[in-house]
């Protein structure tokens, strides 16, 4: 298993870098749970707007281990619900999220002053994603 770099980071943000759909699976009760997100990547976490009432984020709260997969990538990770939208420590992200998910929140209603609007960081921690003839295996955990 390899450490993150900057090859590695590099292929995440082509792929994932901007507004994509990925699937995040969630387990309660021993029943595993699969869904499409929309979702951005930056610096080895994945980031996606949600609901705080929704099934996944009731899911993780009971158990943050999450596992996602994407265009040739398989990733576990820990989720944690950042919290409101609007709160002051989340600006920056926020910041980000809505010029990437400018186009899905035109289409959506979503109203980002509710209270109920919150983000989800999914830390990755182990993966593997296969890019330019290779397969790497890769140890999110590690700083680049």
């Amino acid at each position: 298993m390899e450490k993150r770099n900057t090859t590695i980071e590099k292929i995440m943000t082509e792929r994932f870098g901007k507004d994509c759909i990925i699937a995040l699976a969630t387990a309660e009760d021993n029943i595993p749970y699969v869904r499409g997100v929309n979702a951005f990547y930056k610096n080895g976490a994945f980031y996606v707007m949600t609901h705080t009432m929704s099934n996944k984020v009731r899911q993780i709260e009971k158990n943050p281990n999450v596992s996602v997969s994407g265009k040739w990538f398989t990733s576990q990770g820990t989720a944690k619900n950042l919290g409101a939208f609007h709160k002051p420590e989340n600006l920056e992200i926020a910041e980000k999220l809505k010029t990437v998910f400018a186009d899905w929140l035109k289409n959506s209603g979503t109203d980002l002053t509710d209270q109920n609007v919150c983000i989800l960081c999914i830390e990755l921690t182990k993966g593997i994603v296969s890019a330019q003839g290779k397969r790497y295996e890769i140890d999110f955990s590690a700083e680049l």
